[in-house]
């Protein structure tokens, strides 16, 4: 076996990984792409297997990626060596601000909500020609008197 050549005892390929990870083929070959998943070893016929440490670190992208982590985010905790070990501190950091822009998210849907409840409210389900609703939508159809 050559260099970048393994067995596939314990091993398990991309199509595999992508049942088990609950992503598409092409989404690990992405993550390899961009660096976020290390190239894996490869048979001597040239074709991708995977150990625990590529399972564990895509589930470990998909759980942050459910959590709304961005990728820069994701690549910065894998820099630190997450998912085994990243300095807490760090990491605190790196979560403190994506928590920041979670609340900040959820205040603005606050807000939104208020003012598409309101809007709704005052739409009179007729057949008038005024809708509040398309008037907050459209801006341009106020300034037209409509």
């Amino acid at each position: 076996m050559g260099k970048n050549t393994i067995s596939r005892a314990g091993r398990i390929s991309i199509g595999a990984l992508s049942r088990q990870g609950g992503v598409k083929i092409e989404t690990i070959r992405y993550y390899e792409r961009i660096g976020m998943l290390p190239p894996p070893p490869r048979t001597a016929g040239g074709r991708r297997l995977y150990g625990r440490a590529e399972e564990r670190t895509l589930a470990f992208i998909r759980r942050s990626r459910d959590l709304g982590f961005t990728l820069e985010e994701i690549r910065a905790l894998l820099a630190l060596g997450a998912p085994e070990r990243a300095p807490c501190v760090d990491v605190h950091k790196i979560a403190g601000a994506h928590l920041a822009k979670i609340r900040n998210k959820l205040s603005d849907l606050v807000k939104l909500e208020a003012i598409l409840a309101e809007t709704v409210a005052r739409c009179s389900d007729g057949e008038a020609p005024g809708c509040p609703v398309l008037d907050v939508l459209d801006a341009g159809r106020r300034s037209q008197g409509a």
